[in-house]
């Protein structure tokens, strides 16, 4: 059984937790997209391992985990979360691969992405600046570095002068310090000698490993309404985490992929900028993000919370295939009154049940709310049967407006505290 796990929501809704779970019974967990501007948190035995690049499946001995060619890769943040890793007493030697397709994250990438966000001022997108989006502009511009250049000295060497040429000259136009080309090019020659144990063919290990039906979990980052095609446009990522990313982020065939699973929280939070349409920018928008300790993981910036957006969820659904989702964090809700969500929007007087392509219609729109009683009681619970009466009710009709089964339910931040569905 080979299975994707993918965002439904803005990002940050537990996939992390959800992969290192299903991560016991698979052979192999391959991230397919983003870089270290993701941050998937994972709680074990009381240990929170906070990872970037690695994929969540680490935490499991007997795995084999790949960072699949669709990942751009940043050789700083991978020997930073490696000694991360190693301190907690995880090793990384014969479990990594690292796909030889990827492309590399450069310095002048973080710097572009850093200056680009202040030259933008108020129409910033809101980016990690990790040097995501201008890695992944290179990549199709046909002028990236990838893991294999690193282990071709002179065609490193060329490729970084002539990018640092042309950086430089951008740089120029905004009175911003030179990068020097010989600098980087040492730093990053030597990178290379250090990652070359793992940077392999991921593309011909993958697809031998399904043909000997060997079992693949798929790890996205980000979310579905982050999506660089089908999220809300220009305030999205810059790769593809939807189902279809997964197929030209690792060169499996569609046909590799048996289930999708989506992850939704009990809520809804967003990072960056960028309409939200449930948003609450009061007390209860403050209790969702102190109970649910939302921070990110990355960047530690405080998440804008709102209630649960099932006209979002629904439009993922569609994109991506989902098969069944993941629901995390319903504990956070714990202790409220009532607890609303979102079954449509209005739109210039209409009531719609979709996500307008247009930005412009996108910003107008005002959620339409379903409200249901407050519960107490789910933390730590990992049998259905046992949540309050109200908990389930909420889930169960969540279930029926989505016409989607809700097949795990975490009910905290450690592995035991899940309900299973199947």
């Amino acid at each position: 059984m080979n299975t994707l796990v993918l965002g439904s929501q803005w990002g940050d809704e537990g996939k992390g937790k959800v992969v290192d779970i299903l991560s016991e019974k698979a052979d192999i967990v391959v991230r397919y997209q983003g870089g270290s501007n993701a941050g998937h948190t994972v709680c074990v035995d009381s240990k929170k391992f906070v990872l970037h690049l690695i994929p969540s499946g680490i935490l499991h001995d007997g795995k084999t985990c790949i960072i699949g060619n669709g990942v751009v890769f940043d050789p700083k943040s991978f020997f930073e979360e490696k000694k991360q890793l190693e301190g907690l007493g995880v090793m990384l030697d014969s479990k990594l691969l690292i796909s030889n397709r990827c492309h590399i994250v450069m310095p002048y990438h973080k710097s572009m992405d850093v200056n680009s966000e202040k030259i933008l001022g108020d129409r910033k997108i809101g980016t990690t600046g990790r040097g995501i989006g201008p890695a992944y502009v290179d990549k199709y511009a046909r002028v990236g570095i990838r893991a294999c250049d690193l282990l071709d000295k002179d065609t490193l060497k060329e490729k970084i002068k002539s990018n640092v040429e042309h950086a430089n000259r951008i740089y120029s136009l905004y009175d911003i310090e030179p990068l020097s080309a010989e600098v980087i090019y040492k730093e990053y020659v030597e990178y290379g000698q250090i990652l070359k144990a793992y940077i392999k063919d991921s593309v011909y290990f993958l697809n031998d490993a399904y043909k000997k039906s060997k079992s693949i979990l798929f790890e996205s980052a980000q979310g579905s309404l982050l999506d660089v095609d089908f999220g809300t446009y220009p305030y999205v990522t810059s790769s593809n985490p939807t189902s279809g990313g997964a197929f030209c982020g690792t060169g499996l065939p569609y046909k590799a992929l048996n289930k999708v699973i989506g992850i939704m929280k009990a809520y809804t939070t967003r990072v960056g900028n960028g309409h939200f349409p449930t948003e609450l920018l009061n007390s209860e928008g403050e209790y969702l993000r102190k109970n649910g300790n939302e921070y990110g993981a990355t960047t530690g910036r405080p998440r804008r919370c709102g209630w649960l957006d099932l006209v979002a969820v629904k439009y993922a659904i569609m994109v991506s295939g989902i098969d069944e989702i993941a629901m995390t964090k319903i504990d956070v809700l714990d202790g409220l009154d009532e607890i609303k969500v979102c079954v449509a929007y209005e739109l210039n007087g209409k009531t719609i049940d979709y996500v307008p392509a247009l930005n412009s219609d996108f910003e107008k729109v005002k959620p339409i709310y379903k409200t249901f009683n407050g519960f107490n009681g789910t933390k730590g619970i990992n049998a259905f049967d046992k949540l309050p009466k109200e908990a389930k009710n909420y889930i169960e009709e969540i279930e029926e407006i989505l016409q989607t089964k809700i097949s795990i339910i975490a009910t905290g931040t450690d592995r035991n505290d899940t309900i299973f569905r199947f």
